[in-house]
């Protein structure tokens, strides 16, 4: 299949699938008025799902009904249904296992999704179990083969003798999970001078691949020795169930594929009929396929796709791998000559190339057409190792990203914003603007996200983190969470319970009963956003198939190695500048029209294309390019001009293409062809900000003071409503905002705050009708919505300072009340203070409540300033509760509850439960969590810092 047939495809299975995507967001047409009823009340296909985890599947019908109980009250609107292997060190309490597929286990999806339906929640079910696909059945034929390459550098003359079980031994997949069942296979044996120039001069052993002892006679010189190897059966399902779990399926395999998804839902379907009646759609998690490379006729599809024999220059093009095939070596083997490199790089490309349209062919489009026929939508992380990462997802009814509280760098999220790394301080990962920018440019509204994968901060993660983490989703493309992940855990069950991953949402978590609070947050702001179309109108097309020629395809969502580091910084830059950009890529130019000097796909139309660092353009794309530049584009290329064609066959000729394109652009569109050196400290936020007006470029908003931490989007919907939301993403500084709205993008409307924690609205006046400034708290967001509503009640926030103030820092009387123990401990307090700095208080975990007496003599205007607070609060003046404060900014107004004279002050602050966690060191469960020896968890900052004042608000 080729690249127009792969995109035709892909559009005519997306256009099938409108009516479901209409059919999930209501309708496109809301009035206002509608829309700000879903606004206030969001139905629960609007709020957060879970990922369940059926651990182990020891579960049972009463206790799968408590659950979805306990998730509905807390906001839930879906499950996600999850079977996944038992967690280490847990204790099953003797309840069996169900096996995937069996009567008993098909029968509890049965029931689980009909009482969800009963309390208006939705389901949703994995594939399989674990990740990725497989079960302890596959037929050999079925299961997952890589071919891998072994080299070693020998000296001549001399003997070189070895055993091909030192061959296996040696380059054994370094998988997650192996499986016992591997079987290698000696391919092919070469030796090759070192360094080599030219693939001729490489001498073949190929005879002796069948003899257990092999005996090679190496000339004098240096010489390298290359075998390959096929191991069939590499690689088991990692924390697969039973049933679900044993060999990988080959997603290269189309029959096998097949069997595979129609044994499960013609088991499923035979015992208890159409899956439609019971799912929204059937999930894919990551498709961590280990570094599966290979199938049986992967030589002869090469030769008809490419139109030459991979064979020979196969063992030069494969590099040592590890983990999830990740490159561990780039320079295994014997040195290459510059000559040759060149040529490996083109049949490397060619190599992924295949591999891709292979995956696309036999895995997905199979996949999308099983959940068609079975009437349900299709929901995947359609990315990994070898699969296109944009393309794959422009077929799925819900494409889905994936977001992070920490990675395996632990970074901090919300307290830094690196330049140097693009992971560091991000909830979103890179692959969540792949995955956003395939859903925008086929018109899906729905994007996503497993939220927020966490297994660095169990026990720690805060709501105030998860909600600064999901925020960060939404500016990268996401409208809809999946918290990852809620485990299926018996109530009897030991503290603390059944633990696979995830942010311990579970009953006994401290702030499970104001976990609501976050979820209403959720589904207010989705409700809007998949109503509306993210605006972008600058396209940037990654260097993705130069990573491919140059390192091989790479591990997402979090790539080991990138040849383009600083490609999520551009469209941050972008971004925080008040413009929006999506990725393209050299198949979506080949397919989109050049329309009047706009690249135009579906609905999405672009103006201006970033080439960061990208060479290698196929002929086609390049042809696009010119013709988009002279009709008016605008092309800006950082770092490198593109120089080169895709493939091995007339790599010449293509690369000549394309050299010549470029110098005419060059010589004739010099204002329109655009050559930039990038930032040589990586800033690319101030680099951006005067080539906006240098270069003419497009940008909705005038951000007085870009910033690092501050980000936005904006959404348009059908009638033409504008949305604008906001975020800064910054754990403890406010930041001053100064942000000029287009006028004629507002012209004739009025702009409104919409509350995303109340569900009210207010008016806001706008200075000059254009001009917005606010001081945004620390986690603060705000949604603005500018409609054709005139009149409501007039936004008025809380002020940060004001006049009279008296400062309430010292002497409090301090109650612990133990969430875990149930101990009550009374504490003076002499000074307000981060408690993980008093041994007293380090440890403690639940609810510490604040109380003294304040005396005033003038209440008007009166708001309290808890200042910095690490933990939800909420406040009672003279016993009626004021308000709760999970995040921010912690104002309260509080003229209505206080009088005149004696006062009593009542703060309840909800902690987090890591500090405590580490001590008990009888508890192996927490000590695996807490203190895993790698992953230590550091003392949390815990309680109220201040200062705490109390002020008259002008």
């Amino acid at each position: 299949m080729n690249r127009r047939t792969f995109i035709q495809n892909t559009s005519i299975a997306t256009s099938s699938l409108v009516f479901f995507n209409q059919f999930e967001s209501l309708a496109f047409s809301k009035s206002d008025q509608d829309l700000y009823s879903l606004f206030k009340n969001p139905p629960a296909n609007y709020r957060p799902f879970v990922r369940w985890w059926w651990n182990g599947n020891k579960i049972q019908k009463k206790e799968l009904f408590r659950q979805l109980t306990l998730l509905k009250d807390a906001g839930i609107g879906g499950v996600e249904i999850n079977p996944i292997s038992f967690p280490n060190k847990a204790d099953d309490m003797g309840i069996k296992s169900l096996r995937w597929l069996s009567d008993e286990w098909i029968d509890l999806v049965k029931d689980t999704c009909n009482e969800a339906r009963s309390k208006d929640m939705t389901c949703d079910l994995i594939v399989g179990s674990g990740w990725p696909f497989g079960s302890e059945d596959l037929k050999e034929e079925e299961r997952a083969e890589v071919v891998l390459v072994f080299a070693e550098k020998v000296e001549g003359p001399m003997i070189y003798e070895t055993t091909k079980y030192s061959i296996y031994n040696a380059i054994d997949p370094q998988v997650t999970d192996k499986n016992p069942l591997r079987s290698p296979i000696l391919m092919d044996l070469k030796l090759s001078q070192d360094p080599i120039a030219a693939i001729a001069t490489t001498i073949d052993f190929s005879n002796q691949i069948n003899n257990d002892i092999i005996k090679i006679d190496v000339p004098e010189g240096k010489h390298c020795i290359y075998a390959l190897v096929k191991f069939k059966s590499f690689a088991k399902v990692i924390n697969g169930a039973p049933g679900a779990s044993g060999s990988i399926l080959n997603h290269l395999n189309k029959q096998a594929v097949e069997s595979y998804l129609n044994r499960m839902s013609s088991t499923m379907q035979d015992r208890i009929g159409p899956l439609s009646n019971y799912l929204r759609a059937l999930f894919t998690d990551s498709m961590e396929l280990e570094g599966c490379n290979w199938c049986e006729d992967f030589p002869a599809e090469f030769k008809k796709r490419c139109g030459y024999d991979l064979m020979p220059y196969l063992p030069f093009i494969l590099f040592k791998v590890g983990r999830l095939g990740a490159v561990v070596d780039e320079d295994y083997g014997a040195e290459k000559s510059q000559d040759l490199n060149v040529i490996l790089k083109k049949v490397r490309f060619d190599f992924e190339y295949t591999k891709a349209l292979l995956l696309r062919e036999r895995f997905t489009e199979v996949y999308l057409k099983w959940c068609k026929e079975l009437k349900v939508k299709s929901r995947a992380q359609a990315y990994g190792r070898g699969f296109f990462p944009l393309e794959t997802s422009l077929g799925y009814d819900i494409p889905e990203g994936e977001s992070w509280t920490t990675n395996y760098l632990r970074h901090k999220l919300g307290e830094e914003m690196s330049d140097e790394d693009y992971r560091r301080g991000r909830g979103y990962t890179m692959i969540n603007k792949y995955v956003s920018s395939a859903a925008h440019l086929t018109g899906k509204r729905i994007v996503s996200c497993e939220e927020m994968t966490n297994t660095y901060l169990v026990f720690n993660a805060t709501l105030e983190l998860l909600k600064l983490g999901s925020d960060q989703s939404i500016m990268s493309g996401i409208t809809h969470s999946v918290w990852h992940g809620f485990n299926y855990s018996p109530k009897e069950v030991a503290f603390p319970g059944w633990v696979q991953y995830g942010s311990y949402y579970s009953e006994k978590n401290n702030w499970w009963p104001y976990f609501k609070y976050l979820n209403d947050y959720k589904a207010r702001l989705s409700s809007q956003l998949q109503h509306g179309d993210y605006y972008t109108d600058i396209a940037i097309l990654p260097a993705n198939y130069d990573l491919w020629a140059n390192n091989g395809v790479q591990t997402d969502p979090f790539p080991e190695k990138l040849n383009v580091p600083y490609t999520s910084l551009l469209w941050e830059a972008i971004n925080k500048n008040g413009g929006a950009a999506d990725y393209i890529t050299d198949m979506i130019l080949t397919q989109s029209e050049i329309i009047k000097g706009k690249i135009v796909y579906g609905k999405k139309s672009f103006g201006v294309l970033f080439l960061p660092g990208v060479e290698s353009l196929s002929e086609l794309a390049m042809q696009k390019i010119e013709q988009f530049v002279k009709t008016g584009g605008k092309v800006i290329c950082i770092e490198k001009y593109p120089a080169k064609g895709l493939g091995f066959l007339n790599w010449e000729q293509k690369d000549a293409t394309i050299k010549d394109a470029v110098a005419r652009l060059k010589q004739q569109f010099s204002d329109r062809f655009i050559f930039l050196d990038k930032p040589a400290d990586n800033k690319f936020l101030e680099w951006y900000t005067p080539l906006i007006a240098t270069h003419q470029l497009p940008s909705y908003l005038n951000i007085s003071t870009p910033n690092r931490y501050f980000m936005q989007i904006r959404s348009v919907r059908d009638d033409g409503t504008e949305m604008f939301f906001f975020q800064n993403a910054h754990r403890y500084d406010a930041y001053q905002a100064r942000i000029v709205f287009d006028r004629k993008k507002i012209k004739g409307k009025y702009a409104w705050v919409w509350d995303l924690d109340s569900g009210e609205r207010f008016r806001l006046t706008l200075t000059n009708d254009t001009t917005f400034e606010y001081n945004f708290g620390p986690t603060e967001s705000l949604l603005i919505i500018f409609d054709h509503i005139k009149n409501g009640e007039k936004w008025k926030p809380l002020l940060s300072s004001g006049k009279s103030t008296l400062n309430l820092d010292k002497v409090w009387d301090l109650e612990l009340r133990n969430s875990l123990d149930g101990s009550v401990k009374h504490v003076n307090l002499p000074q307000v203070i981060d408690m993980k700095d008093d041994k007293e208080l380090v440890n403690f975990t639940g609810t510490a409540i604040y109380r003294k007496k304040i005396t005033l003599t003038d209440t008007k205007n009166l708001v309290i300033n808890l200042g910095k607070v690490y933990g939800i609060t909420q406040l009672y003046i003279n016993k009626v509760q004021v308000g709760i404060k999970w995040y921010g900014k912690r104002f309260f107004d509080i003229s209505k509850y206080v009088q005149t004279g004696t006062n009593d002050i009542e703060i309840h602050l909800v902690t987090t439960m890591g500090n405590y966690m580490k001590t008990l060191t009888d508890n192996e469960i927490a000590q695996y969590w807490v203190n895993r020896k790698g992953r230590e968890q550091e003392i949390q900052s815990m309680g109220i810092v201040g200062p705490i004042e109390i002020y008259q608000q002008n």
